[in-house]
């Protein structure tokens, strides 16, 4: 059974509300968390000893701040005219996901699910469903991730002597890092499999890395078996890392993606004549119970639409500006910027 949670985003009347719940606003989680102390972890030397606890601290600041920017936008765009906003329609379902999965208990911890890639309860039975998949079993290397539902995922590739590619949180610190379970001890797989642990055992690249990646697998907030579109937690990471990948000629249209998700994550209200140029629809869906193969008709992104992104993204992201310096300077002419986004407070004091 695929849920309807959508509210007046298309004129087609399949794109109805089936409410389940009254609005429940996300838990607030910066104020619960207090760093050890502020370090750089992306200049650290050759020779600095790797310190877990203040990393980890760190990271939950860094990702709580980033909850609240998105909790705020969401709220915004929720109540904005839907017609003059392209993006609400989006922050609808999710925030009607979200609270179904809170209400039905159908997540493990970290909770409230609001505002990240829920760990739905059967993730590791999902992560089975796609181990057994043709397109993993021939993978040498696997883009994973980095959320709580897919660390089995990551497990599985690890153990499975493949290469293990994983984009480091929010691409703050850097771009991708690569784990090979060739320079792993077997008790230290399970820990490489967490953010510390890929920070800890992972080898960072850049963008002139040569590497061929063979399967593609990203969190879901909601997707429709259907046509294969796919909503995210709302940040466009999923997006971005695709784009780049692309850029490096590491992926093609060929390239499978896909999603593990709860199976109340199945929708079947996500419009694709609203769907923007580069969001990255998928081809499988693993759920704890079945397989689905999407078929989809959405053609995949070519790249970074640069007319897309705003000057903020930019300039929260160092390997976007890296990349953008690159191409201007290889086509002598100055790329297009997206319009600016008027962040909430929060965002902007974290910035600073």
């Amino acid at each position: 059974m695929m849920i309807r949670l959508s509210s007046g985003i298309a004129a087609n009347p399949r794109f109805q509300l089936n409410p389940f719940f009254n609005p429940q606003k996300p838990t607030s989680l910066h104020a619960q968390i207090v760093p050890l102390r502020k370090k750089n972890f992306s200049k650290l030397r050759d020779g600095d000893a790797f310190d877990a606890a203040a990393y980890e601290s760190e990271r939950l600041s860094l990702d709580a701040a980033a909850m609240e920017t998105m909790a705020e936008t969401a709220r915004k765009e929720i109540e904005s005219d839907q017609e003059s906003d392209p993006k609400a329609w989006k922050w609808i379902i999710r925030k009607k996901m979200w609270d179904l999965m809170e209400a039905r208990n159908y997540a493990m911890s970290p909770r409230p699910v609001h505002h990240r890639i829920p760990n739905f309860v059967g993730a590791p039975a999902a992560a089975a469903k796609l181990a057994e998949l043709e397109a993993f079993r021939m993978a040498n290397v696997v883009k994973v991730n980095p959320d709580s539902p897919q660390k089995q995922i990551r497990f599985l590739t690890l153990s499975g002597e493949k290469k293990l590619l994983t984009p480091q949180p929010r691409l703050r610190t850097g771009f991708f890092s690569v784990l090979e379970s060739d320079f792993l001890k077997p008790e230290t797989i399970r820990e490489a499999c967490t953010s510390v642990g890929v920070a800890k055992y992972g080898r960072a690249i850049g963008l002139d890395e040569k590497i061929k990646v063979d399967l593609i697998v990203i969190g879901s907030v909601a997707v429709n078996p259907q046509t294969g579109a796919r909503l995210g937690k709302g940040e466009g990471f999923a997006e971005l890392e695709y784009g780049m990948l692309r850029y490096m000629g590491a992926i093609d249209d060929s390239t499978p993606v896909v999603t593990t998700i709860h199976d109340c994550q199945l929708v079947d209200d996500i419009p694709l004549e609203k769907l923007a140029i580069h969001d990255v629809p998928v081809d499988i869906i693993c759920t704890p119970t079945r397989v689905i193969f999407t078929n989809t008709p959405i053609p995949k992104p070519q790249g970074i639409y640069w007319d897309k992104l705003s000057p903020e993204k930019l300039q929260q992201i160092r390997i976007l500006r890296e990349l953008k310096r690159r191409l201007e300077k290889e086509t002598g002419r100055k790329l297009p910027t997206g319009p600016s986004e008027k962040l909430p407070p929060t965002a902007d004091r974290k910035r600073r």
